[in-house]
């Protein structure tokens, strides 16, 4: 693989360190928010509470499908918005609070009632938490994308914010665990509950500081700029092949661990510790904690790689650990030695972390491409229909996963599982991500938005702009 030519970014491209801590912040509030919920509610729900797979599946799916269509019409509510306080500014003010208060809700269920009610409730509270996020979510994607007009700045951006975020995102792994100390009676469940009203509060903090440090770039050319119906925004992302080829490989990718979601910590509690949640409560601490303190120092080869050798290649390498780091699994599950597990989540953390970070510095590029042939500046459609396509595609994931869950023999509620169980959920969480994974490398062999066509397109655009001031 030979490294392209090296590009310098031109200062007035560079975004001020501070305002990329601030958007880092901002970027704690989804990371930690989300991912918390995916990876508590089966552990409070499920094991807890001992309500159905099956019924927290489709609890799950139904919130984040009204999500995916919420997204596009707040993506193009917020390309559209003229305040004038900017485009996406407003939106993270009244989201992150929003955040806050609907994130605390979803862990205080009455526990007198009845399971049919502790679903409901868990129905209704995940609807009001998936309706929120994207107010916040959509436009703190869009604002990433349009701090610079620079390549390689626009991975600086995304680094920070997967830095920061998974600076964050170390607690994570812990909640599960500080809720299990005597200080709550050893009420797991009520221990959830408290934990999570502190998080509440920092992730509110963390979405005031990015709101008001962050600085919109494309503001003053946007308000120029004609307002587009969401029907024919919508359509023009499906127009963009390196766009759908992107997006359609990022969502392979997403899927092969939501059909297998949560079962990891049923392998861990009943597998490696024989039911016994404490002891297993703490390998999992240990575990998410790697998992971050890995997705942090890896944006430090991630960023190279990228400067390096572009953007697909680092992708590309990304995945590889990911398909490598799931097979290693099939030795290190391993009830003699149960820290062995530490490898696999060390692959799998580093090749998720350059992933995910240059997705969206990807789709910025591709934001480019389209303003040269559109003239407009849209981040927000082409964030939201992102998170469109594989929110619908992690929905249907997640019903799939509880029906996956069912027919490995799983019985919820109870202490310990049978042998048989213990082994077919080894054998679908091992074998399925690396296959999908797999087609994802496939599409992303032929992307063709390289660095030399970015660094084409700004130039192209720059003297556009210099022949046409207005149109700026």
């Amino acid at each position: 693989m030979i490294a392209p030519p090296r590009h310098t970014t031109a200062p007035a491209d560079r975004v001020p360190v501070q305002q990329k801590i601030a958007y880092g912040l901002g970027a704690i509030v989804t990371i930690v928010a989300v991912n918390s919920v995916v990876q508590l509610t089966s552990l409070v729900y499920v094991v807890g509470l001992g309500i159905s797979a099956i019924w927290i599946g489709y609890a799950q799916a139904f919130p984040r499908l009204w999500d995916a269509l919420v997204d596009p019409f707040l993506g193009n509510l917020s390309d559209n918005s003229r305040s004038r306080f900017g485009r996406r500014i407003p939106f993270l003010v009244v989201g992150g609070v929003l955040i806050g208060v609907a994130f605390w809700l979803l862990w205080t269920v009455p526990r007198d009632w009845s399971k049919p009610a502790m679903f409901t409730y868990f129905v209704v509270a995940s609807l009001f938490f998936y309706t929120v996020v994207p107010i916040y979510a959509i436009p703190h994607g869009a604002l990433g994308m349009e701090m610079t007009d620079d390549y390689h700045e626009k991975t600086s951006i995304f680094a920070y914010a997967s830095f920061i975020g998974n600076v964050g995102a170390i607690a994570l792994p812990w909640i599960y665990f500080l809720a299990n100390r005597p200080v709550f009676g050893g009420d797991t469940v009520n221990g959830i509950k408290w934990v999570c009203m502190g998080m509440s509060v920092i992730l509110t903090i963390a979405a005031m500081v990015c709101a008001f440090v962050c600085k919109e770039r494309k503001f003053q050319q946007a308000s120029t700029q004609q307002r587009v119906p969401i029907i024919e925004s919508f359509k023009t992302t499906y127009r963009n092949g390196t766009f759908v080829r992107l997006v359609t490989a990022f969502v392979l990718l997403i899927v092969a661990f939501q059909l297998v979601m949560g079962f990891n910590n049923y392998i861990t509690i009943f597998y490696l510790y024989g039911g016994n949640t404490d002891a297993a409560s703490r390998l999992m601490a240990h575990n998410g904690t790697l998992w971050a303190a890995i997705g942090i120092a890896g944006v430090f080869p991630m960023t190279w790689i990228a400067k390096r050798f572009g953007k697909r290649h680092a992708v590309l390498f990304a995945l590889a650990l990911i398909i490598g780091g799931n097979l290693v699994k099939i030795v290190c599950y391993n009830r003699d030695y149960p820290y062995l597990t530490m490898i696999p989540t060390m692959c799998l953390s580093l090749g998720m972390v350059i992933a995910f970070s240059l997705v969206n510095a990807m789709i910025a590029d591709i934001c480019d491409e389209d303003e040269l042939a559109s003239g407009l500046r849209r981040e927000g459609i082409y964030f939201a229909v992102y998170n469109w396509w594989w929110k619908v595609a992690v929905s249907i994931a997640t019903v799939l996963s509880g029906y996956l869950q069912r027919l490995t023999g799983f019985v919820e509620g109870a202490p310990t599982q049978t042998e048989a169980t213990l082994f077919s959920l080894r054998a679908w969480e091992i074998g399925l991500p690396p296959a999908l994974c797999l087609l994802s490398v496939w599409l992303l062999l032929k992307y063709p938005l390289t660095e030399a066509r970015a660094y084409e397109i700004k130039a192209i655009l720059e003297q556009r702009k210099a022949t046409d001031p207005a149109g700026a």
